[in-house]
C-alpha cells in the first residue's frame, strides 16, 4: 500500500451542510464557493444587502439629481441668501456631504445588525472561522 496516497479528509461542516471545503488533496482545502453561493444562507445575505443598497442608492441619486437640476436650471432659487454669504445652492451642496455621511452611518448600523450575523453564519457553515 502506498502511504503517500491518503483518503481525502472531510470537514465536519462539509458533511453536515455541504458548504465545506473542496478537496485539493491536502488538509487545508479551499472553500467550495459554488456550494456557498447556492446555499439558502447566502441567498438571504444577498437579499438583505440588495434591499438596502437599491433603495438607498435610488434615494441618493434622486436627491443628487435634484441638486444638479436646480443648479443648472433655477439659478434664481439657488442664489437666494440663507444667511450672510451662504445661499441655497451652498446649503444644498453642504447637505450632499451630510446625506453621504448619514447613509454611511445607517449602512454601518444595518450591516452590524443584519449582514454581519449572516456572514458569520455562512463562515460557520463553511468551516471558515475567525482566528
Amino acid at each position: 500500500m502506498n502511504k503517500s496516497v491518503r483518503p481525502p479528509a472531510a470537514m465536519p461542516s462539509e458533511r453536515a451542510t455541504g458548504l465545506g471545503f473542496a478537496d485539493r488533496g491536502d488538509d487545508i482545502g479551499e472553500p467550495d464557493f459554488q456550494a456557498i453561493q447556492q446555499s439558502p444562507e447566502f441567498k438571504v445575505l444577498r437579499k438583505r444587502l440588495l434591499w438596502f443598497v437599491f433603495p438607498m442608492s435610488a434615494f441618493f441619486l434622486c436627491w443628487y439629481m435634484t441638486f444638479v437640476l436646480f443648479s443648472a436650471y433655477d439659478h434664481e432659487f439657488m442664489s437666494r441668501k440663507l444667511f450672510g454669504a451662504v445661499n441655497i445652492g451652498t446649503g444644498f451642496g453642504l447637505l450632499q456631504f451630510v446625506t453621504t455621511i448619514t447613509i454611511v452611518l445607517v449602512y454601518r448600523r444595518y450591516a452590524h445588525k443584519k449582514l454581519d450575523p449572516q456572514v458569520d453564519r455562512i463562515h460557520e457553515l463553511a468551516g471558515v472561522g475567525k482566528k
